[in-house]
């Protein structure tokens, strides 16, 4: 039996956001179970992780059924942590799951038929040990569905008490509005958009309309991923390419070649920016990225539960950037090496 009590004090200090124009509201700061929550990692460690966030006021847990690894594994890790310690409050949280990448063998285990995102959902369910997601989302666009099939099967999947909200990974401007107009002719909104969004990729922003447009005309939410740049926007990397980091390692989301003196040059000036104002490069990074206004919640991975402490104060200490600030990191990010 579980001695766990969460933290009375829990929603004092954490700021929520409205998604978008929906009634739904997200903290801030959201907790990514992409890696250190699978089957490989030591399930202590994530049920620390997990009871920590909970208790700074994070409700929002982000999965897709391809975290781990193992494949599904961290889908069956939250569903541990909710049967040993918080299935009581799992009316307080916002739990969300996707589909749309390779989760198993053949023609029906991948992209965004109506077969494949109906059946992975009732399968992150089971793992999960719960009878709805708060959000699911199709994780990236699939060039040979129909999207009037893909939205019609998200469509489906809320009618069927599924999910209460629907959202889509990826997804151009263009293809964001085009599924939104979908979804609104089947009587259901397209509610969050999950793009990966930060100082040193920042394509959100470009093209007209730009997805930040779009999301802010059709009052789409965003939360987040990556605000970090996978750690480059941490201190990690200020003296060179640590032997034991991300970069160094076969990690096909960060690896040495995108690790250049240019880039490394940028993330040393927005280093001085942050000490500047007594801040981290990563606290800078994520307060960045939120002063966005078309920004809903950054969700952010951790390692240990201290990092997850780390975050929130962010959002807690956080003195909106002057726009000398701003100017002066505008100039960094967009500077073009001669």
């Amino acid at each position: 039996m579980s001695t766990y009590a969460p933290a009375s004090d829990r929603y004092d200090a954490m700021q929520y956001a409205r998604c978008g124009k929906s009634g739904l509201k997200l903290p801030r700061v959201s907790l990514g179970l992409w890696n250190n929550f699978g089957s490989v990692d030591r399930h202590e460690n994530a049920r620390q992780m997990l009871l920590t966030a909970f208790d700074l006021g994070i409700t929002h847990f982000d999965l897709a059924n391809n975290y781990g690894p193992l494949p599904g594994s961290a889908e069956e890790t939250l569903g541990r942590v909710l049967d040993s310690d918080l299935r009581a409050h799992r009316d307080e949280m916002i739990l969300t799951t996707k589909a749309g990448y390779t989760m198993w063998p053949g023609p029906y285990g991948d992209w965004g038929s109506r077969k494949y995102l109906i059946s992975s959902l009732d399968q992150s369910l089971k793992r999960m040990k719960v009878d709805y997601v708060d959000i699911y989302y199709h994780h990236r666009p699939d060039p040979n569905t129909p999207l009037e099939e893909t939205m019609g099967a998200l469509a489906d999947i809320v009618r069927q008490g599924k999910a209460l909200y629907v959202g889509v990974s990826n997804y151009s401007a263009e293809m964001t509005a085009k599924a939104a107009d979908i979804l609104n002719s089947m009587g259901v909104p397209l509610t969050i958009h999950q793009p990966r969004y930060n100082m040193l990729d920042r394509w959100v922003e470009e093209g007209k309309p730009s997805l930040c447009d779009v999301l802010l005309e059709r009052g789409i939410g965003a939360a987040v991923f990556s605000p970090l740049a996978q750690g480059l926007l941490t201190d990690r990397y200020l003296s060179g390419i640590p032997a034991d980091s991300r970069a160094a390692s076969p990690c096909v989301f960060l690896n040495e070649s995108g690790v250049t003196e240019d880039v490394l040059s940028k993330v040393r000036r927005l280093n001085a920016i942050a000490k500047a104002r007594g801040e981290t490069m990563a606290q800078l990074a994520l307060a960045w990225v939120l002063e966005n206004p078309a920004i809903t919640s950054v969700i952010t991975g951790a390692s240990r539960p201290e990092q997850i402490r780390q975050n929130v104060e962010t959002v807690q200490k956080h003195v909106p950037l002057s726009d000398e600030e701003k100017d002066a990191i505008r100039r960094i990010l967009t500077e073009v090496k001669a």
